[in-house]
Parts: structure tokens; sequence; C-alpha cells
């Protein structure tokens, strides 16, 4: 098993407030330090607005979260699965 796949693991078996505090700290870690809080803000809004655009359109067929989950773990043992 890979290093993601062991912290992937590890992550899941904390709390929902532990899992929100890593994710967090590991969404921080990925931005560029010159990007400004606004800046993060206004490109997630955009991003929202144009998934939700894509949603309303029929481009994008939205996934339950169930099914969404196990895709999600699958993957992170290195399975892909079909929708």
């Amino acid at each position: 098993m890979s290093d993601a796949e062991n912290v992937l693991v590890a992550a899941l078996r904390l709390s929902a407030k532990e899992r929100a505090a890593v994710a967090a700290a590991l969404i921080q870690s990925l931005d560029e330090p010159e990007q400004t809080t606004d800046d993060v803000e206004a490109a997630w809004d955009e991003e929202i607005q144009q998934r939700l655009a894509d949603v309303d359109a029929g481009v994008v067929t939205p996934v339950p979260w169930p099914e969404a989950r196990r895709r999600i773990l699958a993957a992170a043992k290195g399975r892909r699965e079909a929708p």
C-alpha cells in the first residue's frame, strides 16, 4: 500500500471534525503564497457556478454520495470502477 493510501485509510478513521481539519490543512498547503483568500474564494465561486450550470444544463449527471464514496475508495486502492 502506498503512503497516500495509508494516510487516506488512517484519515478515514478520524472523526468528521478531525477529517475536516486535515482536509482544510491539506487544501491550504496547496495554495500558492501570492494568492489572497479573496482570490481563492472568487475562483471557487466561479467553479461552483460553472458546475451548477453544467448540472442544470444536463451536461453532467450528479452521483449519489454512496456511489461516489465507493468510487473514491476504489480509486484510492488503485482500482477504477465503472460509473
